[in-house]
């Protein structure tokens, strides 16, 4: 089995000079975002993916779908804009569950027990940098949104809200694909566990009204985590009030952390003692 090595500022700490969780923190984020930025195959599909799936809904399918609804292509491409950035969160969080598999079966995990810091500050570290890397991807989306001619009159607070509230659920996906990589036996199960996750987008309002889908799939569409936080963040930008939607997608949200933590807390010291 091959054994990854740590990083340098990890091997050079000591117990007597007391590396902490912070300087874990510090060392695996700066480790896994230079691992990203490397891996630049992966980080532009992460980005080019979800670019890719707003211009074929918003050029090919936009015109078509939004005549139905009395609008214009404008219109969709205003209606897409938050199913297209949190299906960019997915995209990249994906890539968090295949390296924090790597670093579970490859040995890694076990050369930290001599460390004199946490060894769940890795997966904290992979955290941080996926977040890192989510959010330049959203940016990116939504800079092309704006360059394709997506145009919002909302105040500071309510375009705030609404990607505050994008941002957390990436968090949220960021957390989920880390402790599949922790309980996963291999890169390739990482990476199918999550899969279905990345389909949550497609079933939900972000690309259609969920009136308009079939009768024995509205009830799962309308119900699931991504409709309120899709429909909450679009009705910000669009300058209306969410309503109960945001606070229904936050709790989503908060519950989705809890649970992740919890597991990690429980599964991740069994994981290592192994």
């Amino acid at each position: 089995m091959t054994t990854t090595t740590p990083p340098r500022e990890v091997q050079a700490a000591s117990p007597g000079n007391g590396a902490g969780a912070l300087t874990g923190l510090r060392v695996f984020t700066g480790r896994s975002l230079k691992h990203s930025f490397r891996d630049t195959e992966s980080l532009l599909m992460a980005i080019l993916l979800p670019v890719m799936l707003m211009l074929i809904f918003v050029f090919i399918f936009g015109e078509s779908i939004a005549a139905g609804q009395g609008g214009d292509r404008s219109d969709y491409l205003a209606y897409v804009l938050p199913a297209v950035a949190l299906t960019a969160a997915g995209f990249g969080a994906s890539y968090t569950a295949v390296v924090v598999s790597n670093d579970m079966t490859t040995g890694f995990m076990n050369r930290l027990r001599t460390m004199p810091f946490p060894a769940v500050t890795v997966l904290l570290g992979h955290t941080a940098a996926s977040m890192v890397r989510n959010l330049l991807a959203t940016g990116v989306v939504l800079a092309i949104a704006f360059g394709l001619g997506f145009r919002t009159e909302v105040g500071i607070a309510e375009f705030a809200g609404a990607v505050g509230l994008i941002a957390l659920w990436i968090l949220v996906i960021t957390v989920v694909f880390a402790v599949l990589g922790m309980v996963a036996g291999s890169a390739e199960a990482a990476s199918g566990y999550g899969f279905v996750l990345l389909f949550l987008p497609y079933v939900s309002s972000g690309f259609a009204p969920v009136e308009t889908m079939p009768g024995w799939l509205q009830g799962f569409a309308g119900h699931q985590p991504m409709t309120p936080i899709i429909d909450a963040s679009r009705v910000l930008l669009s300058g209306g009030n969410p309503g109960d939607e945001w606070w229904i997608g936050l709790l989503w949200c908060g519950g989705f952390i809890a649970v992740a933590v919890w597991l990690a807390a429980v599964l991740f010291p069994r994981k290592i003692a192994r």
